[in-house]
């Protein structure tokens, strides 16, 4: 559409949606103007895709309207299987139109290139052929063809609901490239849901927030957005402490003798009750707590000289015939107590089968894996598995099968109490697991795995089907995982948020260490950079002195060493009076230092505010002894507080030259 700017491109007013006794929206009025780049966030279930679908016209409200002006094409891309199956791919995404004048069309190409790439030469990614039939595609590969049918239409409005999930690393930046490209700043507009927050940073210039029946709007992507709220949450929590305050000197008001009482002016009464009922519903909060967990040893998990290979079937060869493909070839990999690694790679690479293989549930070919003797393993695995096979019964059955009281930091809980701190109400913990939500089953599948205590937790594509409230709360969860952690996903955010160092599998049956994290992975992918040489890479804490061996990698030999107290790396720091350009390396680890600082900084700020309010009650009391005791805890808060504030400082430093 032409000269766009300013243009009012389409609006909803007034939508009320119900199901059943819950109201979804209420009353929702918003636009959506020419050059607006919109992410919707909120909890699973409170209506992200309810709203888009009525947006683009899939779905009716039950009152209110949505307008589009003249002339609008939308494109929506929805979370179901809407393909026609009968259709070969090549019907799919470019219809009847002959490859030289798709081809020839830089925006459609780069449309096939990003999402179905190598599939002009015969097979695509993940066997992907021109000729395949939709039905006989995976649920990913047919959600990628989806989206690219989508993206080759010239659409005015796009709407798309969770196009990251069975992308991986490479598909995300892909997307967002395109995003970012597919208008001038003032043309055209998208909507998009998704949970991916490196996404939402990246493509997005406004952030609705979808939440008790209402919709809040918010400048900025995921990070403006998260302190937007943060801001907001801080002036309720003002306004909640005044409240606070007036209920205790009303209900101390009331409380006074019964003769007293019966004189009271009936509106001191009125008004005494009014504050006392005023109490804002608690939005469902996901509270994931530490797990007690199993005591991890000096030895974990090694793979020593393993090689696994894998039969493709004809069926996925485009008639080929079976195919014997060599996934791992003389891999050594060493996890050692305590890492954290995040590992990227190609579709079909071997990930997933990577966590098998570490986790038991197959056998290599040929080495071995090795395992400490108290080593604990659970694996989050993206079909959900376990609770497929216990879709009959209740949540809280599922919950307490095993056992009816759990540890979790120290205190006893019983199943109800454990699952309420994640989310299920009482009523909704009667409910079959056939009928939870997509996001549901996940925080039931992670809580049960914890339950069993491991001290090796292996997650696979763990962000699917989860909110960003519910991801923040399931970092906070990881940042404290006192045991060994492996995580797989495509979303950037989570790896550099949870993981220490990052691991590269690229189809060519060796494991190499990504010193340079995710966008050292995209320079390899693009081609702009060459691969880690695998000697390179073998220079491990769980094995410093052993001779370099091809194939071979240790997961911690991308964590560089750092001096005590500084954040900065003992390599990279320059010596007193010489300027050095730090590499890109020292920059990554001193931007998680920052991270991590910043984190402690909050935690002492907190406990220097509570001894405060501690000092002003003992100051009451003039209970000496105690203030004393209190000012010493408050010193020594104070100072560990500066501490913290001079390696943020140094870590700066470094991070910004």
């Amino acid at each position: 559409m032409a000269n766009q700017q300013g243009l009012h491109l389409m609006g909803a007013e007034g939508l009320t949606i119900t199901f059943g006794t819950r109201t979804v929206l209420d009353n929702i009025t918003l636009g959506i103007d020419a050059g607006d780049r919109i992410g919707i966030v909120g909890r699973n279930g409170d209506g992200k895709s309810t709203l888009m679908r009525i947006l683009a016209k899939q779905m009716e409200a039950d009152d209110g309207r949505v307008t589009w002006r003249g002339g609008v094409s939308v494109g929506f891309l929805d979370q179901q299987d809407i393909l026609v199956h009968a259709d070969t791919v090549r019907q799919a995404v470019v219809g009847d139109l002959p490859d030289h004048e798709w081809a020839s069309d830089p925006r459609l190409r780069d449309v096939v290139d990003g999402l179905l790439p190598g599939i002009d030469g015969g097979t695509g990614d993940g066997g992907i052929s021109w000729d395949q039939p939709v039905g006989a595609l995976s649920g990913g590969q047919r959600r990628r063809v989806a989206l690219a049918q989508l993206l080759m239409a010239d659409h005015d409005v796009i709407m798309l609901d969770e196009p990251t999930n069975h992308l991986d690393v490479e598909g995300v930046a892909w997307l967002a490239n395109h995003l970012k490209t597919r208008w001038r700043r003032d043309e055209g507009a998208f909507l998009v849901v998704t949970h991916d927050r490196w996404f939402l940073d990246e493509v997005c210039t406004l952030t609705w927030e979808v939440h008790d029946a209402t919709v809040d709007h918010f400048e900025g992507g995921y990070a403006a957005y998260t302190l937007a709220r943060a801001e907001r949450d801080r002036a309720a929590a003002v306004e909640e402490q005044k409240r606070q305050q007036l209920v205790k000197k009303e209900l101390a008001w009331l409380r006074r003798g019964a003769p007293a009482r019966t004189t009271k002016a009936k509106f001191r009464v009125d008004a005494a009750n009014a504050l006392i009922n005023d109490v804002p519903e608690h939005r469902d909060e996901v509270q994931l707590k530490k797990m007690a967990t199993a005591r991890l040893g000096k030895d974990v998990l090694d793979l020593e000289n393993l090689s696994y290979t894998v039969t493709k079937p004809a069926a996925d060869t485009g008639g080929a015939g079976d195919v014997d493909h060599r996934i791992f070839e003389d891999v050594t990999f060493r996890l050692g107590p305590g890492e954290r690694v995040g590992v990227v790679g190609v579709n079909g690479a071997g990930k997933s089968t990577l966590l098998r293989l570490l986790d038991g549930v197959i056998e290599p070919d040929a080495g071995r894996v090795k395992r400490g003797k108290t080593v604990k393993t659970a694996i989050l695995t993206q079909e959900v598995e376990e609770l497929r096979e216990r879709a009959g019964m209740r949540v809280h059955d599922v919950m307490t099968e095993d056992k009816n009281v759990f540890d979790v930091g120290g205190k006893e809980l019983s199943g109800a109490q454990l699952l309420e701190t994640l989310g299920f109400s009482r009523a909704r913990q009667w409910t079959p697991v056939g009928d939870l939500s997509g996001g549901e089953r996940r925080r039931l599948q992670l809580l049960k795995l914890l339950t069993g205590e491991p001290n090796v937790l292996m997650l696979d594509e763990p962000t699917n089907d989860l909110d960003t409230d519910t991801l923040a709360a399931m970092e906070d969860l990881l940042d404290g995982w006192p045991g060994t952690l492996i995580v797989v996903s495509h979303d950037r955010y989570l790896l550099e948020r949870v993981t220490d160092h990052q691991v590269a599998l690229l189809g060519d049956g060796k494991i190499r260490a990504l010193p340079g994290g995710v966008e050292q992975y995209l320079r390899i992918r693009e081609g702009k950079e060459p691969a880690p040489g695998l000697r390179d890479t073998y220079r491990g804490q769980s094995s410093a002195a052993a001779t370099a061996v091809p194939g071979s990698v240790s997961a911690a030999s991308t964590k560089p060493t750092t001096t005590a107290g500084t954040g900065t790396t003992a390599a990279g720091a320059p010596p007193a009076g010489q300027t050095s350009t730090y590499s890109e390396a020292d920059k990554r680890q001193a931007r998680k230092t920052m991270q991590r600082v910043e984190k402690q900084m909050e935690k002492v700020s907190d406990q220097v505010a509570g001894l405060h309010q501690q000092m002003a009650v003992a100051s009451e009391t003039m209970d000496l002894e105690k203030l004393s005791a209190l000012q010493a805890e408050l010193s020594a808060a104070e100072a560990e507080l500066a501490e913290s504030e001079e390696a943020w400082l140094e870590a700066s430093d470094i991070a910004e030259t």
